[in-house]
């Protein structure tokens, strides 16, 4: 079957854009071809600095024919009807059509609507042009002088060529024939822009990637990718020496260059002085080369690597010597910043944050810094670390924000932060939570264990949520400006991961308790967001009749701000609850098992949540937590059917008097055994346990479904019956809501 090869070919397109264009371009190119009955066989696109090429083999020669029946007025129907149906499909006269019966509304015109398919070629000419002249860029330009008729085609630079065939394998491809401003399609294409920069003529893709290799291009991005890390981990290994590998620069080095050829390069040692991470970071945002380091060691060398675009005649000593003539001043100059930064102490630094605003209505840095101490104060106890320490690491942890070297790479944000403490004495655990209350950053991110640094790592991360709550600032839909469901997961990773024992409402409450100093004192957003508090918490008529003014100089307003820290409390554990269900679910977990914990309410100490969570789905994976299962669900099906029924719900204990049968004796007796085991396992937070005293309920809740009607004719029976169905589900309630499980 036929074959597609599509080459767009234009000045340097951004490393950074390269790859999801040729996806947007296979995607575009593909989806249209179903659309219009082209169901192909596979696609697969590819980027250079120069070029976007898309191959679609297995192409059907031509659109398969379609018929069509298009149903027309009623028979006998006003003439204007007729004639506009006529217009509409092409026939030329009523008698063409066909009668068909409708057996409710009588006899319509039929039209039968054949519509021969057309050469794929054409197809494929028609619509490329469209998606050229419509494709995605984040950014575009515009260039040279274009017609007012033609238009000026908008593209991420300017475009010089396209190469478009079309055609079987076995015989020579045609072009397909179509035009964008002036620019024909053909099947020309150009190689390496310096070392062989000559038109080559192309037919289908296979010799098209051959020509182009032999052109010193090469096509794939991986196989780029490929040469750059071998050739660079090979030149190190010969001297002895190791590459340090970063996929992100990996990624954009091979979309800067067409041929990749990998040299070495030197700079003074002196410079090694700076830390590791300076000298990376210099090298790599300045220069796009990498670093190497001595595997005895492990610390960097005086070496980099760099990627080069030709095979430069002197064998590269001119492009090497260029890039070291870069490098040379780039790492002075982060030398002079980093031997500047030692000379001022952290502490020295964090006046100066009181000039520099957090966010408008939650203050400045340093009276965040404040609220972070504050709050990692309280923390500290809960997770193990020294208190002093602890406060010490929150004052200092942003302190090198301001640091020169901070300022040129943000990227080094508190791990310069760790190097300046140490090197003026402080603790290694309060040097260490610079860096590591900033983490985890993502899913693959460390966790810190430090139990200093935990503190600070979730006061800093509750203060973040808990301000952002406080001035509705939440997240919706997919915005989240400010990564507050980033914040929360580490929350959770960090409590989880260490083992922690934390009451996360109590925490989250004193967490406002800043806030709400501060709004007392009038210091924080003034009276606005105090009436907001009163308007909120006071009736129209208690506002009408009393003086907001007199009303905070009474305390009624701290009350109201308690109240208001209690009401962000429990929204943001429905927030963590619902960011535990991903994390759960991520991990393999059942996402319907966390509503069925989390609903019996009061289930703030995710440790716990996470061991209830777990021990239920090994319950449930077991014949007794199966067949548990669909009785409760059948016992709480009746109630809410008889509850909805009598409007009104079946609580407090059954009358023993009552019970005709064996098996409610039986059910009775079992339910309060498997209450009082499972109880012991609960306060003795083994619910494994728990559950297995819910397990014995089995044989009783079967029998008793088995052989007792429950809604019995006497009155009084049916209602001790339904107390009894209710006594089931207040058990099961012990270790979760049942309900609330799927299946």
């Amino acid at each position: 079957m036929p074959e597609l090869l599509l080459e767009l070919f234009s000045e340097e397109i951004p490393a950074r854009m390269q790859a999801k264009a040729a996806d947007d371009l296979r995607r575009m190119v593909t989806d249209k071809l179903v659309a219009e009955g082209l169901v192909y066989e596979g696609a697969k696109a590819f980027a250079t600095p120069r070029r976007l090429t898309l191959t679609v083999h297995g192409i059907p020669a031509r659109q398969p024919d379609l018929k069509e029946e298009r149903r027309g007025p009623r028979v006998g129907g006003a003439e204007p009807a007729i004639q506009g149906f006529l217009k509409a499909t092409g026939l030329s006269s009523i008698s063409e059509a066909k009668i068909q019966t409708d057996p409710k509304k009588g006899d319509f015109y039929i039209a039968l609507i054949e519509k021969p398919g057309r050469p794929a070629i054409d197809v494929i000419a028609e619509m490329l042009p469209v998606i050229i002249r419509t494709f995605p860029w984040p950014k575009s330009m515009r260039w040279g002088a274009r017609s007012a008729k033609s238009g000026s085609l908008s593209w991420v630079r300017p475009l010089h060529a396209i190469t478009a065939t079309f055609g079987l394998e076995t015989e020579d491809p045609d072009i397909v024939k179509f035009s964008v401003d002036g620019i024909e399609a053909g099947q020309t294409t150009y190689g390496h822009r310096f070392m062989a920069p000559a038109a080559i003529s192309v037919r289908r893709f296979e010799d098209y990637e051959a020509k182009l290799k032999a052109a010193k291009v090469i096509l794939d991005p991986q196989a780029r990718k490929d040469i750059i890390l071998a050739d660079a981990k090979e030149l190190a290994f010969a001297q002895g020496l190791e590459l340090v590998e970063d996929q992100v620069l990996l990624d954009e080095v091979s979309g800067l260059v067409e041929w990749p050829v990998v040299m070495m390069g030197s700079f003074e040692k002196e410079y090694l002085a700076i830390p590791d991470e300076v000298i990376r970071a210099t090298i790599r945002n300045n220069q796009k080369c990498f670093v190497v380091k001595d595997p005895k060691t492990g610390k960097l060398t005086n070496k980099f690597v760099l990627t080069a675009n030709l095979e430069a005649s002197d064998g590269g000593k001119t492009i090497v010597a260029g890039n070291e003539r870069v490098i040379r001043p780039r790492l002075s100059d982060a030398k002079f910043f980093y031997e500047t930064d030692l000379k001022t102490k952290l502490e020295a630094r964090l006046p100066k944050f009181e000039q520099i605003v957090f966010h408008e209505k939650l203050g400045t840095q340093a009276e965040r810094i404040e609220r972070i101490e504050s709050l990692a104060e309280a923390i500290a106890p809960l997770v193990g670390a020294d208190v002093e320490k602890t406060k010490r690491a929150a004052r200092l942890a942003k302190a090198d924000l301001l640091t020169e070297v901070v300022g040129e790479f943000p990227e080094l944000q508190g791990l310069m932060g760790k190097y300046y403490a140490l090197a003026q004495g402080e603790d290694a655990s309060v040097a260490a939570a610079s860096e590591e209350h900033w983490k985890p950053q993502g899913p693959t991110d460390r966790v810190p264990t430090d139990p200093v640094s935990v503190a600070v790592a979730l006061a800093d991360k509750i203060d973040t949520l808990v301000g952002f709550w406080a001035i509705d600032e939440k997240p919706t839909g997919s915005r989240d400006p400010y990564a507050l469901r980033r914040a929360a997961l580490g929350v959770i990773r960090l409590i989880l991961e260490n083992g922690l024992r934390v009451n996360l409402s109590r925490t989250l409450s004193m967490a406002f308790f800043p806030h709400g100093s501060a709004l007392e004192n009038g210091a924080w957003a003034g009276r606005d967001y105090v009436n907001y508090l009163v308007e909120k918490h006071l009736t129209h008529e208690q506002r009408a009749n009393e003086n907001i003014e007199s009303l905070w100089e009474h305390g009624w307003a701290p009350d109201a701000i308690r109240a208001e820290g209690n009401d962000i409390a429990e929204q943001l554990l429905a927030f963590f609850a619902d960011r535990l269900k991903v994390q759960l679910r991520d991990q393999g977990a059942r996402h319907d098992l966390v509503d069925a914990v989390f609903s019996l309410g009061g289930q703030d100490d995710l440790l716990l949540v996470v061991r209830r969570v777990d021990a239920l789905g090994k319950f449930l994976d077991t014949d007794d937590g199966k067949n548990l299962l669909a009785g409760t669900k059948r016992a709480s099906n009746i109630l809410s059917i008889e509850e909805k029924k009598d409007k009104r719900t079946f609580d407090g204990a059954p009358d023993a008097a009552l019970y005709k049968l064996d098996e409610e004796h039986a059910l009775a007796k079992a339910i309060k055994l498997a209450r009082i085991g499972a109880s012991y396992g609960i306060k003795a937070e083994d619910f494994e346990n728990a559950m297995g005293h819910l397990a014995t309920l089995r044989p009783a809740v079967d029998a008793f479904f088995d052989k007792v009607k429950v809604n019995d004719d006497d009155p009084q029976v049916r209602e001790n019956r339904l107390k009894l169905l209710n006594e089931i589900r207040a058990a099961t309630r012990a270790v979760a809501d049942f309900s609330k499980i799927e299946g």
